[in-house]
């Protein structure tokens, strides 16, 4: 399946894959705002997974409808908008593009749950702690290219390699200029 044109992309995947690093490089690279998605998270759901307690969905629809609503505000605004989320079930995806009222490209940092064990382990999360890796595992749907916007790439792959490979795919972007 091919992919649908949107000027909002949402890097997604499970803690520690490389969403912010991978979003602010694309958002670099269009010249587009970057919003992290751990930024839009009520207090009450940062306090829970501080105390290593995995978030419900009653805990994640206000923060997705937070997040969406300020992705298609930036989008309006700048053109295009580039997010990090780690989108987990195909219900919070489908949620997103609902309250963005838009298509979303989800670029999907596929990694294996040792890698992803091993980043987690030399990197320190300001409320993520290692003990929640299994529930984000737990939570993950991989989300499908036939059926879903989305463009898997490999964690393994460098920060320059994943952007590249994901600006080839936004053609219909490249017209943004270095002064919008």
């Amino acid at each position: 399946m091919s992919l649908t044109p949107a000027r909002i992309v949402i890097v997604m995947g499970v803690s520690s894959s490389g969403k912010s690093t991978i979003g602010q490089s694309i958002a670099r690279r269009l010249h587009v705002p970057f919003l992290d998605g751990d930024g839009y998270h009520p207090e009450a759901n940062v306090e829970k997974m501080r105390a290593g307690i995995p978030l419900t969905d009653e805990d994640r629809w206000p923060w997705l409808e937070k997040l969406a609503k300020a992705l298609h505000e930036a989008a309006n605004l700048k053109g295009a908008a580039a997010g990090a989320c780690s989108a987990l079930r195909q219900t919070y995806r489908d949620f997103l593009v609902e309250q963005a009222g838009e298509p979303i490209l989800f670029v999907y940092l596929d990694g294996t749950k040792e890698v992803i064990a091993e980043r987690m382990a030399r990197r320190k999360h300001e409320y993520m702690p290692t003990s929640l890796l299994d529930s984000q595992f737990a939570t993950l749907e991989v989300p499908d290219p036939a059926s879903e916007n989305v463009l898997p790439v490999p964690v393994t792959d460098s920060v320059e390699k994943i952007t590249q490979t994901v600006l080839k795919s936004l053609d219909h972007l490249k017209s943004f200029k270095r002064w919008q």
